[in-house]
């Protein structure tokens, strides 16, 4: 039995945020029913790479998750709606700020159908603001939250993350909200409404950069594989190949000296703490890089893993996907033939769970109309299901 087993979770949302947020839901045992339009998830056809008909892209934020292709203007279709919402815990959508009112599945709407019923909205910039009619967009956000700013070479143009992360962070974000009305819905009996955005998420992922911002009024700069506090804590290039390594704490400045055979950088005043360092970031880095340009990586990985002081590798994403790490905590799934990467949610009593791979579109459609008490045959002959 999962953690959630028994909520009901309906998800009218597409692309990456929102159904992060269903799969997250999903793992730990919710019966997610995606609710999708007759042509799909728009990421049902972002590719290649497509494997046994499915996108990668689909795969990644899906599985678990139960499939009903379902025409919401169908006027024959709103007899079914209206009984999954009786009946669902959570609702998520992420349509423009309109969107769902204009199908008939606006908080007002659905709250007055279940009034015990959580209503999670995720959008790009909020549903009300200045920029609430706006479309919201991962890589749009990344620039305009300031994210671009501070991400690639301190001497290079302003770059993306490899990943959505802003899209990442908000079906996060809206996932932990989720669970947080629950609970309250437990002590009142009503559900609520959760405004969850791209750009707020993305704001807040700024973290410790944007409190710097904060306290000193000064902008924040690119440092590349560089932090703005921290020193060393970046990339260095060895012999053969680069390496990055994180010293962030006294102690593990200690280590590295002794590791080093610097005992004497212990004592010179340019590095006595963290803040010196920072001062003198360029007189010590550059000592840092003689240094281990005369050796290969895994002589200095192999020294700091003696001693104790964090370094690695820089991986690709295959090394990373066939690390002893990614296998031992079981972060390489399959379920149906469809490879994907695991839940990093451990729980001892109620693990996440993996037992449907990402379904195909329309694949529950029979099952559910069934479920609640409806011909899917009638349903289908009125243009109201696939």
């Amino acid at each position: 039995m999962g953690a959630l087993s028994g909520i009901v979770v309906l998800e009218l949302s597409r692309v990456l945020a929102g159904p992060w947020c269903g799969m997250m839901l999903a793992d730990l045992g919710a019966d997610v029913i995606k609710l999708e339009p007759f042509e799909g998830d728009d990421t049902r056809g972002l590719g290649p790479p497509f494997y046994m008909g499915m996108s990668a892209y689909f795969a990644c934020c899906n599985r678990n998750k139960r499939s009903l292709a379902i025409d919401l203007r169908a006027p024959a279709a709103r007899p079914l709606l209206e009984a999954l919402v009786r009946e669902a815990d959570v609702l998520v959508e992420n349509y423009r700020t309109g969107g769902a009112e204009s199908l008939g599945v606006g908080w007002e709407d659905m709250s007055r159908i279940n009034p015990r019923l959580v209503y999670c909205s995720i959008s790009g910039y909020g549903r009300e603001g200045p920029g609430a009619s706006l479309p919201g967009y991962d890589y749009v956000v990344q620039a305009e939250a300031g994210l671009m700013s501070v991400t690639g070479p301190a001497d290079g143009e302003p770059c993306k993350v490899g990943v959505a992360v802003a899209d990442l962070a908000t079906g996060q974000y809206a996932a932990t909200a989720v669970l947080a009305a629950l609970i309250e819905r437990q002590q009142t009996g009503k559900g609520q409404r959760i405004d969850v955005s791209l750009f707020d998420s993305q704001l807040s992922m700024l973290a410790n950069v944007a409190g710097n911002v904060l306290f000193t009024g000064a902008d924040a700069t690119r440092f590349g594989n560089a932090h703005p506090s921290i020193v060393p804590y970046q990339s260095f290039q060895a012999a053969d190949r680069p390496f990055v390594l994180a010293v962030a704490s006294e102690k593990l400045w200690v280590q590295l000296c002794e590791a080093l055979g610097r005992e004497d950088w212990l004592r010179e005043p340019r590095f006595r703490n963290n803040a010196a360092r920072v001062e003198n970031r360029e007189a010590l880095c550059g000592e840092l890089a003689t240094l281990f340009a005369t050796a290969t990586a895994g002589h200095w990985l192999e020294l700091f893993a003696r001693a104790g002081v964090p370094a690695a590798p820089i991986n690709t994403v295959r090394q990373a996907l066939d690390h002893p790490v990614a296998h031992g905590r079981g972060m390489r799934v399959e379920i149906d033939g469809i490879p994907m990467v695991g839940s990093p949610m451990k729980l001892s009593g109620s693990p996440p769970r993996l037992e449907r791979a990402p379904p195909r579109l329309g694949q529950h459609s029979d099952e559910l109309a069934l479920a609640y008490g409806f011909s899917p045959e009638a349903l289908r002959a009125a243009g109201a299901i696939r």
